[in-house]
């Protein structure tokens, strides 16, 4: 965990006496919405369909049980119950009032969370891998170096007012679980033939209206110059970017339009000319932010404990623990996953009660630390093997237990026309029926590893485009369709998915997602070829002539 120090503290609180203020003048009509709006904005704040909508950032993904305890107060005192977390490392509350938003973001403030810069023209929360600092064969802790631009970039006055939302990933794993290559800016961390820790940098990544898998700019950038070239490219992203055209003022259509190697030479020239602007990274500024991270007391624990052998003949809880416990890179520690992904329920959501056990669950059994994943699950990053039987029973009571993680109902979800006003179609419901057709365990875990996604709008919340299988909700004429890629994926061989065919009605999405799932399993050519494999030896014909042979 970080620890802020009185400089974050006193710029949070700042943030809060600024923001009452500027409620309280919307609230009198000192200010239109259209005035309130950029502000709001800048503090994590959507009009949505029927509320205000607050987004407030878990940077990199880490939490306290005591930040995720005012979590659940928050959903108590503020909303209605429960929160909502994100594809990217977020919370969200649906029905908070205006009037008592301020006071909402003074009680997180307290316990050195903010909501700034989730939202608006400006550098969004920067995230990570989830399991950073105890994946096995990670080459560092990610998390520092997400950290030093954290601190770099919020509220940075050049970059507050950006063509378009910033969004930047990092990763120092082989596998990529934060999605770096969907991302404006993909860092992943890796040592050079001299062992120099830096970066391969990525960029021009992202999803929404036009896709486009993020290019290699710079091979390797040492640790030590990270900041500048990333604060390079923002300067000729935020020097050429378009802010005539909504739909072409990200950086990816920059990018495209002109292509890579002309922007490596306008990104090489800037950092040229920026020279010694002190930014860079010397061992002390490096040292001093990690050094702020505090990490467990790890004990030295058998690898097979006697309460893993003795739990090993409960088939509930072998099931879950193959589907929901990861190595941890510590001898006798686990990584557990908790699914936020029951039967019928929305994807990613906690209730105010499930969030104050996982609290007293990670002070318990994780030394008081949880992660929230781009999967919209958590985490409890530290548990002791020998724990893992009085976990799993606890979590079982609790509804946190469902062992579907990574499996077909293990589903990533938009809110949708349910909450958002940009919407075209409903995603939840979508979500929900999928849930309940392949709600029997043996079957999902006969089919294997299979990522649905949804989005309810062509902006891709949901991440369709990447979703082994993606699912579009889009309007016509009154009515919702739903486009069906296939084929997508997030991680490091990351690829967008290809449409199978027309769209289809609400009514029929189940029972296309059924028989594209059916006929994976007629073809795959032996049980552990992945869906997404399939696809890309097969191509998507079979799959769409299954689909829409009897429509």
């Amino acid at each position: 965990m970080y620890a802020y120090d009185e400089l974050d503290r006193t710029l949070i609180n700042e943030r809060v006496s600024e923001f009452r203020d500027q409620v309280k003048r919307r609230l009198s009509g000192e200010l239109t919405e259209d005035e309130f709006k950029i502000l709001r904005l800048q503090n994590g704040v959507y009009l949505q369909l029927h509320a205000y909508m607050f987004r407030v950032a878990i940077p990199y993904g880490t939490l306290s049980s005591k930040q995720m305890r005012r979590f659940a107060h928050v959903a108590r005192r503020y909303d209605r119950d429960y929160g909502h977390f994100t594809t990217r490392q977020n919370i969200q509350f649906n029905w908070i009032k205006l009037s008592e938003l301020p006071d909402a973001l003074a009680d997180l403030a307290e316990v050195g969370i903010h909501a700034m810069q989730t939202s608006g023209n400006n550098m969004r929360n920067v995230t990570s891998d989830q399991w950073a600092g105890v994946a096995p064969g990670e080459i560092e802790d990610p998390r520092i170096w997400s950290e030093l631009i954290r601190q770099h970039t919020t509220l940075h006055p050049e970059f507050s007012f950006l063509p378009r939302k910033f969004k930047i990933a990092i990763t120092a794993s082989e596998h990529d679980r934060a999605a770096i290559k969907i991302h404006d800016i993909g860092l992943r961390l890796h040592k050079n033939a001299d062992g120099e820790t830096g970066f391969e940098v990525l960029v021009g990544g992202g999803l929404g209206r036009t896709p486009f898998i993020a290019k290699t700019i710079k091979p390797f950038v040492p640790g030590r110059d990270i900041l500048s070239y990333i604060e390079a490219i923002l300067r000729v992203y935020n020097q050429y970017g378009r802010r005539d055209n909504i739909y072409k003022a990200r950086i990816k259509i920059l990018v495209h339009e002109l292509g890579i190697e002309k922007f490596s030479k306008e990104v090489d020239e800037e950092w040229r000319l920026m020279g010694d602007v002190g930014l860079t990274l010397d061992h002390t500024a490096i040292e001093e932010v990690r050094s702020r991270f505090s990490y467990p007391a790890y004990e030295k624990l058998p690898h097979m404990p006697d309460e893993l052998k003795q739990a090993a003949h409960d088939p509930l809880f072998e099931r879950w623990r193959k589907n929901s416990v990861f190595p941890h890179k510590v001898q006798g520690y686990s990584i557990v996953v908790l699914s936020l992904k029951p039967v019928g329920g929305p994807p990613g959501d906690a209730s105010a009660d499930q969030m104050d056990a996982i609290a007293d669950l990670a002070d318990r059994y994780s030394f008081g630390e949880i992660r929230v994943g781009h999967e919209q699950n958590l985490a409890l990053p530290h548990v002791a093997k020998r724990d893992l039987p009085a976990l799993f029973k606890t979590l079982d009571r609790l509804g946190l237990a469902t062992p579907n993680v990574n499996l077909v109902t293990d589903i990533i979800a938009c809110p949708g026309l349910d909450y958002c006003s940009l919407a075209n179609a409903r995603s939840i419901p979508i979500a929900q029926e999928l849930t309940r057709r392949f709600a029997n365990h043996d079957t999902a875990s006969l089919i294997g590893r299979l990522h649905i996604n949804i989005s309810g709008c062509i902006n891709a919340c949901g991440h369709h485009h990447v979703g082994h299988i993606g699912i579009l909700g889009v309007e016509k004429n009154g009515e919702e369709f739903y486009q069906i890629t296939i084929g997508g994926r997030a991680d490091e061989n990351a690829q967008m998915g290809t449409l199978i065919g027309p769209a289809v009605p609400y009514a029929e999405v189940a029972d296309v997602i059924e028989d594209i799932v059916e006929a994976y399993l007629a073809l795959r050519d032996r049980p552990e070829e992945l869906f997404v494999d399939a696809v890309k030896r097969l191509g998507v014909e079979p799959f769409k002539e299954r689909v829409y042979a009897t429509r």
